[in-house]
């Protein structure tokens, strides 16, 4: 299986001390996809984020229209769409209407996670009614039948339509970190994605159960997983380390309840004062991450692979410098031979 590894891209769109603005960091998001685009990588998605001064990723489907206008090859996605935070219909309606524009290359990962904290949520949902249920099962449901134009007769939704036409569905992906949502991908016959970068622990036996009870689906012939992971390199071990220093502070001061205004740049995060607490904090991250030359990462991409049955590996963005981003991903696509 990981012979063939393909190799994809999840950007966070991070705002780090380097940005001049905030607009620089989509046209950083910009120039690096353009880059995966020329080098081969699979897929280059974005993550939807609110209610953060660090994170410039709040609706991915903006991102998505312009970077897949400014790409010839790569396909464009969610990684993923908050669901609860949207109509079905909404996210039918715009996502058909990419697909239109870039027919072949759109995915959409569909989350079940607000992506935020509660006010948040409740700020984007306004309803505290809504708020209180778990309707993501019925949006879910929903969305493929606004997709599929195969809403049962007795919705009350059903002469509705979101496109003119079923081909106008992305590729469809639903997205987990623990047990929850690998559910729903077998129940709908979906892609699933399994977020490594927040809980590595349980990815081999989540993906490996997801392989083994899929069945066939309209929308999947054969099972179709990828496992996401943060990843750093560079040409020497110390580099890369050094390079990975500010998500692992990010992660450390996540875990201690701390927030930070702006993504620390990565002498800001190797010279951060750790706490005793905070390196124990610190060191227990480090199961989210695959951190080292291109040789080693390759090595351990591909036992990653291996372990977790999948022939697509996700690396989320985590750099603090735009150079160093670009030379990392060229390492690792000359590695592989993208």
């Amino acid at each position: 299986m990981a012979h063939n590894l393909k190799l994809s891209i999840l950007d966070l769109a991070y705002y780090s001390e380097n940005d001049a603005n905030p607009g620089d960091v989509l046209k950083n998001s910009t120039e690096v996809a353009q880059l995966a685009d020329k080098l081969g990588y699979h897929r280059y998605w974005f993550a939807e984020h609110h209610n953060s001064s660090a994170l410039m990723s709040m609706f991915p489907e903006i991102m998505i229209t312009h970077v897949a206008a400014h790409t010839n090859r790569i396909r464009v996605g969610s990684g993923g769409v908050m669901l609860p935070n949207h109509s079905a219909l909404s996210v039918a309606e715009r996502f058909s209407m990419i697909e239109a524009l870039h027919p072949g290359r759109i995915d959409l990962g569909i989350g079940r996670a607000p992506g935020t904290d509660g006010r948040t949520a409740l700020a984007l949902r306004r309803s505290w009614e809504i708020m209180k249920e778990d309707t993501f099962p019925e949006q879910l449901n929903d969305l493929l039948g606004y997709f599929a134009h195969d809403l049962p007769d007795n919705h009350p939704f059903v002469r509705v339509i979101a496109n003119p036409d079923p081909s106008l569905t992305p590729e469809l992906f639903m997205l987990g970190s623990s047990s929850g949502g690998v559910q729903f991908a077998l129940d709908k016959g979906l892609g699933f994605v399994f977020a490594g970068q927040i809980n590595a622990e349980m990815a081999i036996p989540v993906l490996r159960y997801y392989r083994d009870h899929f069945k066939p689906s309209k929308y999947c012939v054969e099972p179709k997983s990828i496992f996401s992971i943060s990843v750093f390199t560079a040409d020497t071990e110390e580099e890369a380390n050094y390079l990975a220093a500010p998500t692992l502070l990010m992660w450390t001061l996540l875990s201690t309840g701390k927030r930070f205004t702006t993504f620390p740049s990565s002498k800001e995060a190797n010279d951060y004062p750790f706490t005793p607490q905070e390196i124990t904090i610190r060191n227990q991250q480090l199961s989210k991450f695959v951190i080292g030359t291109p040789e080693k990462v390759a090595q351990q991409l591909h036992d990653w692979a291996k372990k977790t049955s999948v022939n697509e590996i996700m690396l989320v963005d985590g750099y603090a410098e735009i150079e160093a981003r670009k030379k990392g991903y060229t390492l690792l696509a000359k590695e592989f031979g993208l």
